[in-house]
């Protein structure tokens, strides 16, 4: 068997080792052949192979990104684009597809999957908002690096008596602002889920001050004032799946902060800072996990399956489970953070 493999989306740490995983135990236990395509989609749309066996995934397991590359590219946003990919995979003599992304990745294989093509899932994305798997690799690595970067500010943010507004990413999703907001000590975590007052946002800041500490907000990308207003856009452009680029919130946030309360106000945005580098130990095993799971069902012919993490156990669920709905933090989740507020 001839199986293709491919990343598309936003890069993320473990990608790599999901790629290794696959081919080694492709090639050594089931003697298979694999092609990498190039830049995610874009890769079997125009036939865009590099060679991907044995030695090509030597040494790539502590590697960030993907030696695969990736884009946004969307094939039915393309005129023709679900036959030139059945081509070009029939052309390289394909007989099964690997795609490992997000969302949007995984939502182009669940729509060709319906389209009688033979495709297994696997899910990747640092926000950790897919349905369907308990954790995605990424989102461990991202929130080390968020927590260590609150961790850092804290000093500096004591010894100038200011307020430091973190901005990490989390687009519909706060859980890795939650996360590394708890675990870093955060006087306040705003995430998409629930919107924020402002006024109750500069009370937490001023009575964090008052303990004689300088207060540290988290916030997500995609978080929203109670008001009614928008998500901040970096501009009005959008990819082809119809997103848009957010960014700005934090400078927003620390500006409004400063004005209202009269206390030098900070913003720092973590941006993609929180996808590089090398991934965790626990992103690695969930990485390497998923990809062992993934080529077994591609050997077991149990195509249009997505690999999921249900407690310690790697299962696999229909495609179309992992990327029906967004998991979302509940407000259960958020109240258990409140308490640490101001």
């Amino acid at each position: 068997m001839r199986v293709g493999v491919l990343t598309g989306g936003g890069d993320c740490p473990g990608l790599n080792a999901v790629i290794r995983a696959v081919v080694r135990k492709g090639v050594t236990v089931h003697g298979f052949e694999f092609v990498g395509y190039r830049d995610g989609w874009k890769g079997p749309l125009e036939g865009l192979t590099m060679p991907l066996g044995v030695e090509q995934c030597r040494g790539i397991l502590p590697r960030g990104g993907t030696i695969l590359g990736s884009s946004r590219t969307n094939p039915f946003k393309v005129d023709g684009g679900v036959e030139r990919i059945k081509d070009n995979l029939a052309a390289a003599g394909v007989d099964a597809l690997i795609a490992i992304g997000g969302e949007d990745t995984l939502g182009v294989a669940t729509q060709l999957a319906d389209l009688g093509v033979d495709v297994v899932g696997v899910p990747k994305t640092i926000d950790n908002d897919l349905s369907g798997t308990d954790f995605t690799f990424g989102f461990d690595t991202a929130v080390n690096i968020a927590t260590d970067a609150i961790d850092r500010l804290h000093t500096t943010a004591e010894s100038h008596h200011r307020v430091l507004v973190v901005e990490v990413m989390g687009r519909h999703a706060g859980w890795i602002a939650l996360h590394a907001g708890i675990a870093g000590g955060a006087s306040a975590v705003l995430i998409p889920e629930q919107p924020f007052d402002i006024d109750k946002v500069c009370a937490l800041v001023e009575a964090r001050f008052q303990t004689q500490y300088s207060p540290i907000i988290v916030v997500s990308e995609g978080a929203v004032p109670v008001d009614g207003g928008d998500m901040t856009l970096v501009s009005g452009e959008v990819d082809a799946f119809g997103h848009v680029r957010l960014g700005g919130i934090g400078d927003r946030l620390a500006s409004e902060i400063e004005h209202r309360t009269g206390k030098e106000a900070r913003a720092v945005v973590l941006g993609h800072v929180q996808r590089g580098g090398t991934p965790t130990a626990f992103d690695r095993w969930l990485a390497t996990r998923f990809g062992l799971q993934a080529i077994s069902a591609v050997a077991e012919g149990d195509f249009g399956t997505m690999m999921a993490l249900r407690g310690t156990r790697i299962e696999r669920v229909p495609l179309a489970e992992g990327t029906a709905q967004l998991k979302l933090v509940s407000p259960e989740e958020y109240a258990e953070a409140q308490v640490f507020f101001g």
